[in-house]
């Protein structure tokens, strides 16, 4: 029976959560032989889709998570990845994935919806959804979970789950996040997209306020949040964008004790020099030399305490 119940389970993951009648069920896709090593898993899903019957959707009640999780043969995480977005995140998870024995998941939205449906579903079944997707296949050893930036206000019950999982902070000069997100916006960085509540606002209070200013204090946020849990936890670990792809790779597989050979760091080396979002664009960008805006201070200042903390 048992043998029968993995077999029927291999390559499926649940992908999606719904609601009927206001009772949570979650919709399972197919994913074949996929090695998941587009940018980010919203990629995943649409290549996936493709070879899907969409005309058919395969669904179930969240109470079989854990029972048929224990029916899969998985690797636990080695590592998850916080940020506070445009900090080389993305271009880290493409980095490690070229090693064909790790296992990255970028920005997984059915771990994103769990985290949020918190109040209404318990969060021991976010350990049993990340087992389907760390199922042990095609010589895979280790799993890096790259988060949403925003699930650093989670961080408590990620620890609770994982209380011997390193735990990586990856940041940048808060002014040069700006930049990027005013090039083009994430959906955490629209005033709104992200429940308030859930990034630390009062209610009503985003909406008086201009992009700039909103992500200014988001970005102050995410610094704090930070700040606190290095103050606190020993397997945090910080990483500045500004010691630069190679050196992040290095730290993290130096964390986990991820052999790296002279092969996988030469095509880390040549990956390195493209954009993370656009794997066919070299990448190239000016340094700000503008001052720090005031919009962005309090956070600039939550920055130079994370570097001082680093760097001691």
């Amino acid at each position: 029976m048992e043998a029968r119940i993995s077999s029927a389970l291999a390559n499926w993951i649940p992908y999606k959560l719904s609601f009927a009648e206001g009772e949570p069920y979650c919709e399972w896709l197919y994913t074949g032989d996929e090695d998941f090593t587009e940018p980010f898993f919203d990629d995943t899903i649409a290549k996936c889709l493709q070879y899907n019957n969409r005309g058919h959707k395969s669904i179930s009640s969240l109470d079989v998570l854990p029972q048929w999780s224990n029916e899969i043969e998985s690797i636990p995480p080695s590592a998850f990845i916080f940020h506070v977005s445009r900090c080389g995140s993305t271009l880290a998870s493409q980095l490690l994935a070229l090693d064909s024995g790790n296992i990255v998941l970028s920005e997984v939205p059915f771990f994103d919806a769990l985290l949020r449906a918190n109040k209404n579903i318990p969060q021991q079944l976010l350990k049993a959804a990340v087992a389907f997707y760390a199922s042990v296949k095609n010589n895979r050893k280790r799993l890096f979970i790259k988060t949403d930036s925003w699930h650093i206000f989670f961080y408590k019950q990620l620890r609770e789950l994982y209380p011997l999982t390193p735990f990586i902070l990856l940041y940048r000069r808060p002014d040069e996040v700006m930049r990027s997100q005013q090039k083009r916006s994430g959906m955490h960085a629209i005033p709104g997209l992200i429940e308030p509540a859930l990034l630390g606002f009062a209610e009503n209070e985003v909406q008086y306020m201009d992009q700039n200013e909103y992500l200014g204090r988001l970005l102050d946020k995410y610094f704090q949040a930070f700040e606190h849990i290095l103050e606190e936890d020993p397997l945090a670990i910080p990483v500045n964008y500004n010691e630069g792809p190679i050196a992040m790779v290095e730290k993290i597989a130096a964390i986990t004790g991820t052999p790296v050979g002279f092969g996988e760091m030469e095509r880390i080396k040549d990956r390195a020099r493209y954009h993370a979002k656009y794997p066919a664009q070299v990448f190239a960008e000016a340094a700000i030399r503008d001052p720090v805006p005031a919009y962005c201070r309090a956070a600039y200042e939550r920055y130079e305490a994370l570097e001082r903390s680093r760097n001691s």
